[in-house]
């Protein structure tokens, strides 16, 4: 899905801009965190706190080993190595190298939420190895064990089967997710809040179409988690005119 980290001039920013992290809606820490960990995105659009400051991977791993232990650094690290090994070159259809994406969600996990569990982190930075490439779920259990692969299955959508129409496909897995594990919805949660987060660089048609989807599906998974629930509250009344 199209990821939009930079504005494109389309449409309005929201009403309320700041720069800074810490303060407003959006603010706060959520469970699991560990020592430096959770301390907030690199800046602000209007109440909506943004995770954009760890596309340079050289940039963001001394980070990553001074917030979170040894091993759990080390485990993530090893998936983002395998992750740029299956994406390759690949990018987003912004043109983005699509490494960006993964490490926007693991920021949002660790910097935002505290989140210190090595294999949701794990996770986040897999999260679209099976759906987007050649690389399959046995793969990523037998380097990273059958729990990071569960957690990638709940957030891969399926193939259409015959005569399925691909976006009712994409529908049902999104209601499913009300029923996957906790950690699963941490993952989700934290992918599509790299998505939306600057959503205002979309068509405006789509960005009312996913504004109303992530209302719909991811919004009410957010209620798990203190951290998400204020994020995206946050981000639902600054886009709120898309609704």
């Amino acid at each position: 899905m199209l990821h939009p980290y930079k504005w494109s001039g389309r449409g309005r920013w929201p009403r309320r801009r700041a720069s800074g992290a810490g303060t407003g809606p959006g603010a706060g820490t959520g469970p699991g965190a560990g020592t430096g960990a959770g301390r907030g995105g690199s800046g602000r659009i209007g109440w909506v706190e943004l995770f954009v400051s760890w596309h340079d991977w050289s940039r963001a791993e001394p980070e990553l080993r001074r917030v979170l232990p040894a091993g759990t650094a080390a485990a993530v690290s090893a998936a983002v190595r395998f992750a740029v090994g299956w994406h390759g070159d690949q990018r987003r259809p912004t043109g983005a190298p699509y490494l960006d994406h993964l490490l926007e969600a693991l920021e949002v996990l660790v910097r935002g939420a505290g989140v210190t569990d090595p294999d949701v982190l794990c996770a986040a930075v897999l999260h679209d190895v099976v759906e987007d490439t050649p690389c399959s779920l046995e793969e990523i259990g037998a380097a990273f064990g059958p729990k990071v692969a569960e957690l990638v299955g709940w957030v891969t959508i399926p193939e259409p089967g015959p005569g399925e129409a691909k976006s009712d496909v994409k529908l049902a897995y999104l209601g499913r997710l009300r029923h996957a594990p906790a950690q699963a919805r941490l993952v989700k949660l934290a992918d599509r809040a790299s998505n939306v987060q600057t959503l205002r660089n979309l068509a405006p048609e789509r960005q009312r179409y996913y504004f109303a989807q992530t209302v719909t599906y991811i919004v009410p998974l957010a209620a798990m988690d203190p951290w998400f629930a204020r994020w995206y509250a946050a981000w639902q009344e600054d886009f709120a005119d898309l609704g």
